[in-house]
Formats: C-alpha cells, structure tokens, sequence
C-alpha cells in the first residue's frame, strides 16, 4: 500500500506529462470497445435476422442443390419424405420449392428466382399469409429491394415466364400482394414468392420440394435418404467468417492505438528514471531495496492505465450508452454487398468485453513500464547521489 500511495503522488505530481498519457491511452480504451461491440452488434443482428427469414433452425436439402450453382435447380426437389412430411403437417417444419424464371417487368426482361412457400407457415418471417389475397392472378410477394431494381408497387400485375419439369415454357400474370422489407438480401433480391401449391402445378412437381426449413428449437432427423441436413451452426458460417476476418482487420487499429500510448508511457519511464537518478539513489539510502524501487517505477507505469480507465469512463460512457440506445445509422444501400446488415447498426457492450480490455490495456502497461524500471537494478545508488549521470 505504501508503495501505491508513493507511485500515486509522483504519477500526479509529473502533472501535464501524465495526462497527456492518460488522455491517449483513454482513447485506446473507448476506440477498441467501441468498434468491437458494433462487430459483436452486427453478429447477433444479422444471425437473428438470418434465422428468421431464412435459415430457421436448420435446413433439409435436397441432395442435387447447391445454392451456389444455379443450373442444379432443375434436378434439385423430389417427394417428401414421409417422416419429414408428418414434420410439416405438425408446423416443425415448412416446405420451399425454387426454380428458375423470366419477370416482364414494364416490357423489360428480369432473370429471377421463384420460391414456392406455404402461406400458413409461421417459421420464417416471409409474409405468406399474403399470398391468400383475393387478386387478379397468382398472388406473390417480393421483397423491397426486388420492388426497387423491378419498379413494381403492392397491386401491380405483371408476366412471370416460367419451364416446367419437362422442358416446356408457360407463362401467366401475377399480381403483387405485398412488398416486405428485411436486412436479408438473400431472401430478397431477384426472387419472388408465390404459393408452394401454385408453383407445384406450374412446374408439374406435385408433393415436391427443394428445401425444408426447421422450426429453431426442434431435434433434427439427420437419415433422410436423398436428404441432406444442413445445421443451423453451417447456415450461419458465412457470418462468422465475416465478423472473423473484421475482428482481424480491426485489430490492426487497436494495436497501432496500443503502440502509440504504449510507446508514450515508455518514453516517459525512460526519462523519469533518467532524470531521477538522485531520488532513486535517496530510496536506496532509505533503505528500499532495488527490488522495491523497480516495483514502485512499474506500479507508476501501471496506473496509468487505471488512471486512462477512469478518464476513459467519464466522456466514454455516455458516448458508448447513447449509441447502444440509438445505434449508428448505415447507408441504406449497405445490404447490397449480399450480407444481412441493418440500415441502423447497435452496439452490444458485454460486461466481458469491457473487463477484457481493461484487462488487456493493464497488463500491457505494466509490462511497458517494467521493461525501463530493470535498468534501476543496475545502477550505482552513491553515484546517483553524488549526481553522477548512469
């Protein structure tokens, strides 16, 4: 405790120095927290996005399709399963058939996605039930984004072309029951939603479908044959592998903050050991050892970072509060890069996050401060009394 209180009254006594320090390393402080709780923000928000309008709690697909190869499309659906079918009818899981097709939106031609889903089904956030509208044609839903690069609005009709199963091309006008808006460009962008029974008479697949999508909470059947179960854990890899690779660019910045206060709180120890040669040769006369000179150097390197904690927390936390309650708005075109991002992104602060760095930033101060102190056990305590330069 002594030793606290002395490193305490020299570390306020450097005055000027010590807050310029302290100042520095405060922003170290706020800057990382920050940026890791918008990264850890945009992890929960684009997973319970994605597992609400699209992955649910696991998938089934059927064995041919691969939803990064288009053209598997159209071998990709069979019959249902009957375990899988009993499933369906107990609302643990819900059927979507995909197929490819043309929209002629105003005269123009749109390659699109055509998703078949149950308009009773309550899994996945798509608004089906709209899709019981009484309109003029096959009712569909499209998402905003498709309404945007289409130019269709609620109550438009339009010409759907489609090929059926074998090779045959029809077409039909559909009407625009509803127009939803979600962060998830994958449920969204070219592709429309119609009827599962609809789209099954129109490709002459009665009873088949591409993928299955789980209700989240419910046990998986993983030996379906000419199923495949894809887990909710795999649905989501993408996600993860983006926020990994954003924490690794990322903390190229927290290092470069760490490297500057860090090398400032270096320097300063440097100088005050060279400077105060004399007081160090005083403590030794005293009657500390050289063991408790170096503990009191590296204690007054350390508080700094109790100190910067402290400062951090005044401007910091009603900073950080305020974009935890309102959150940081994004440009609007932000789902355009094919990820589920929200126009406005919120923080998450996790009491882990911010021990863990105060954690962090301690050790690495007191290890910065250690470094210089070791030269004390060297020197010459007469000498420095003397004034003599070491």
């Amino acid at each position: 405790m002594r030793t606290f209180r002395l490193a305490l009254r020299n570390l306020l006594g450097a005055g000027l120095r010590t807050w310029l320090n302290v100042i520095v390393l405060s922003f170290s402080f706020v800057v990382i927290i920050n940026v890791k709780g918008m990264l850890d923000g945009w992890d929960r928000q684009a997973k319970k996005d994605m597992i609400s309008w699209e992955t649910g709690g696991g998938q089934y697909w059927q064995q041919d399709y691969d939803p990064d190869d288009q053209f598997t499309l159209t071998d990709s659906h069979s019959k249902i399963p009957g375990e899988l079918g009993r499933k369906i009818s107990d609302g643990e899981l819900t059927p979507l058939l995909i197929c490819q097709g043309t929209l002629y939106p105003s005269g123009r031609m749109q390659n699109i996605l055509i998703k078949g889903i149950d308009p009773g089904q309550t899994i996945l956030s798509v608004p089906s039930s709209e899709l019981l509208a009484d309109t003029n044609g096959i009712s569909a839903v499209i998402g905003s984004s498709m309404a945007e690069s289409s130019r269709l609005k609620k109550g438009d009709n339009v010409i759907l072309r489609w090929r059926d199963k074998n090779g045959a091309f029809d077409a039909t006008e559909i009407c625009i029951a509803g127009i939803f808006k979600t962060d998830v460009p994958s449920v969204d962008a070219g592709q429309i939603w119609i009827a599962i029974d609809k789209l099954r008479i129109m490709m002459l697949l009665p009873g088949e479908a591409t993928i299955l999508v789980q209700s989240p909470g419910d046990n998986p059947v993983t030996d379906i044959k000419g199923w495949k179960y894809k887990s909710q854990k795999f649905l989501l890899s993408d996600i993860d592998k983006i926020i990994r690779i954003k924490t690794m660019s990322s903390s190229v910045l927290w290092a470069i903050l760490l490297l500057l206060a860090m090398l400032a709180i270096f320097d300063t120890q440097v100088l005050s050991i060279f400077r105060r040669q004399k007081e160090i040769g005083t403590y030794v006369a005293l009657g500390m050892t050289r063991g408790q000179v170096v503990r009191l150097f590296t204690v007054e390197g350390a508080l700094h970072s109790i100190l910067a904690a402290l400062v951090a927390s005044i401007y910091g936390i009603p900073l950080l509060a305020y974009e935890a309650v309102k959150g940081i708005a994004l440009p609007y075109k932000s789902s355009d890069y094919g990820i589920a991002m929200a126009e406005k992104l919120v923080p998450v602060y996790s009491l882990g996050l911010i021990t863990g760095t105060i954690l962090v930033v301690f050790l690495t101060t007191t290890l910065v401060s250690y470094l210089p102190s070791r030269r004390i056990s060297k020197m010459n305590p007469t000498d420095a009394l003397r004034g003599k330069i070491q």
